[in-house]
């Protein structure tokens, strides 16, 4: 896996994958950044929403659940001193699907986030992950 980060402007970067898309990341105004994207922390919590989410899809097709949404907010807390690592994320998972187990949901966040996703387990190896979920009964 590549990709390339090229300097813009003051503290903002376009970041471009090794499959060609491009994001903006930016940093705050007192290290002269504009605010112009997100943070390189915010852009790794972020990942690793996107990471647990493929990994509920698959997981959940292959377990016969029909889910037809998922919403994952994540609430993390940073080590005071440099290196700022994450020490505490919270996953909270809103699942949206139709006659969905609690049991298929709960396995399936346990399969992701311990064994499928990687960007889950890359930040366990610093923080304490945690996360619970809710069921939504699609219309």
């Amino acid at each position: 896996m590549k990709s390339t980060i090229k300097l813009t402007s003051g503290a903002a970067f376009n970041a471009t994958s090794e499959s060609g898309h491009t994001v903006v990341i930016d940093g705050s105004a007192d290290i002269g950044g504009r605010d112009l994207g997100a943070r390189p922390m915010e852009m790794v919590l972020m990942g690793t929403g996107g990471c647990m989410g493929m990994n509920m899809i698959n997981i959940l097709a292959k377990s016969r659940q029909e889910m037809t949404g998922l919403t994952i907010e994540l609430d993390a807390e940073r080590a005071p001193e440099q290196p700022a690592v994450f020490t505490k994320v919270h996953m909270h998972l809103i699942v949206e699907g139709r006659s969905l187990r609690e049991s298929a949901v709960a396995r399936a966040i346990e399969l992701a986030a311990d064994k499928y996703c990687s960007a889950s387990v890359m930040i366990g190896k610093t923080a304490k992950i945690t996360h619970d979920f809710e069921i939504v009964e699609a219309s």
